[in-house]
This record gives C-alpha cells, sequence and structure tokens, in this order.
C-alpha cells in the first residue's frame, strides 16, 4: 500500500479528524513509509513495555511510545526492533532515543525517534498502556490510524486510505 501524507492532508484537509505532527523526528528503519492502527505506551527511561509489546503478534499496527522526550537513554535497539519486524509492526513512534540505529535501518520496519543514544534504559517494568499521549503538537490515541512517510507524520481518527 502507497501514499504520500502529502496528498492525505490534500485529500482530507477539511476533517476535523485530521491531526499533522511537528517535524520533531528523525528517520530510521528499512521502511521510510509505514502505517497502522496506534497502540500508545507512555514510559520513562524504562523500555520494559516497550520490549513486552513488541513481543507481542499483531497486525498492521504502530507502536507509538511517549518517552517523555528524554535524551538520556535509548528506549528502543536493534533487538527489540527485531522483536517488531518478527511480530508484525509496521513501525515504531518514539518521543525519546534509540540505538543501534545502524541495524535498525536495515530492517524492514519504520522507526522515527528524536535522536540516538548508546545508553541502555532501566528495567522497571513501568509505564501505562494505551491511554492517550499527547507529544510533537497531536494527541495519539489508541486505535487512531497513524501514517508516516519522508514528509511527516498524519494521525486520523478513521482509516484514509
Amino acid at each position: 500500500m502507497t501514499f504520500k501524507t502529502a496528498d492525505l492532508c490534500d485529500d482530507h484537509s477539511h476533517g476535523e479528524h485530521l491531526q499533522i505532527a511537528d517535524p520533531l523526528f528523525k528517520i530510521y528503519g528499512g521502511n521510510r513509509t509505514f502505517s497502522g492502527k496506534i497502540t500508545t505506551l507512555k514510559v520513562f527511561e524504562d523500555n520494559s513495555l516497550v520490549r513486552e509489546l513488541l513481543e507481542q503478534k499483531v497486525d498492521n499496527r504502530v507502536l507509538v511510545v511517549d518517552g517523555g522526550g528524554s535524551h538520556r537513554c535509548a528506549l528502543l535497539g536493534d533487538n527489540l526492533a527485531e522483536l517488531g519486524c518478527k511480530n508484525g509492526w509496521n513501525g515504531i513512534v518514539i518521543y525519546g532515543c534509540i540505538r543501534d540505529s545502524a541495524d535498525i535501518n536495515g530492517m524492514p520496519i519504520g522507526v522515527r525517534a528524536l535522536h540516538t543514544h548508546p545508553l541502555k534504559s532501566i528495567k522497571k517494568g513501568i509505564g501505562d498502556r494505551d491511554i492517550p499521549v499527547n507529544f510533537a503538537g497531536v494527541s495519539f490515541r489508541k486505535d487512531y490510524y497513524l501514517y508516516a512517510d519522508d514528509d511527516g507524520i498524519v494521525i486520523s481518527v478513521e482509516a484514509l486510505i
């Protein structure tokens, strides 16, 4: 399935259900374009729940992680990204950092993150799943639709394609 976020914005600009994320994210992963229904996670410098979710088999899902914008450690590395690939995740958006970016860039998954950081996170299992999270000027909610390409990230209440 191919799409361009610019075309989605043109075709649906009159809908109140369309949100466009602020251009904060760097592009990682082998799939520069991806889409799917959102699963949300809110954590801070702890990626235990990121692993837990990426271990689950899914179909047409994108994991959106509100990491509080922390630049002090990574919430995703090559092992977790590989889990996501194996279990059917289309993409991962992290309001925080990743590591092992060169390896992730060779994987068939789309990833957006603020930056890279070599330090791994703590593991305490603390966080919230499937709650609304807000960053980059938009509200990400469970089962909303996310579309990402080189031009940006678009969020919609309903499927656009």
